[in-house]
């Protein structure tokens, strides 16, 4: 099986061999709370690496800003792998399942982490504004949109892992004007929103 490391690199992302050996031992942890808590569909290293990649692709094309907001980061995709790979910004996860926190948190200490803060509720919850949200695989672009309108700024940016449906979900939205881009890998549509105005 090929090392995470190769793998990366394979699609242009050049990490610093200490965010490698973290995400290696993130991977580590993983494998082992998901005997006990069910966390994640990869059971394997293999599996897990693909969500790895997944989560960093971006990196080969956006620059990420000092103050992000991650909506549902679940077991750590993509917030927690982002975290980790982009140590000068700072990370607000926000995932209301208790063991999900729970598994982070262990991960952030783990990894002696000091650039993430976890909340444990709700986006509607949050007040504070962020230059950037990420979410994967919690709702639909207007959806989304709309739960995060209390911490979205004028400048606020979205970067939002979508499958195939990304594109029947920007037809369905009359209320906003987007400026977007939108970068695929594979089967992953990963939506970029530049900026957001209500219509």
């Amino acid at each position: 099986m090929p090392d995470l490391k190769s793998i990366l690199e394979d699609e242009g992302l050049q990490l610093q061999k200490a965010s490698i050996q973290a995400l290696e031992r993130f991977t580590d942890i993983l494998l082992e709370w998901n005997k006990v808590h069910n966390l994640t569909g990869a059971k394997e290293r293999v599996g897990i690496y693909e969500y790895i990649l997944d989560s960093l692709f971006p990196l080969t094309e956006i620059d990420f800003p000092k103050n992000i907001l991650d909506v549902g980061t679940g077991s750590g995709f993509p917030g927690l792998v982002l975290a980790i790979a982009l140590k000068d910004s700072h990370f607000t996860l926000c995932e209301p399942i208790k063991k999900r926190v729970g598994f982070m948190r262990y991960v952030a200490l783990e990894l002696g982490m000091n650039n993430v803060t976890f909340e444990q509720k709700r986006v509607e919850k949050l007040k504070e504004q962020f230059d950037l949200i990420t979410s994967r695989a919690v709702s639909d672009v207007g959806m989304m949109l709309s739960l995060t309108k209390d911490v979205r700024g004028a400048k606020t940016q979205y970067l939002l892992y979508k499958g195939s449906r990304v594109f029947d979900e920007l037809e369905g939205i009359s209320s906003y004007q987007l400026s977007y881009d939108i970068l695929q890998k594979n089967r992953r549509n990963y939506l970029y929103i530049k900026s957001v105005d209500v219509a």
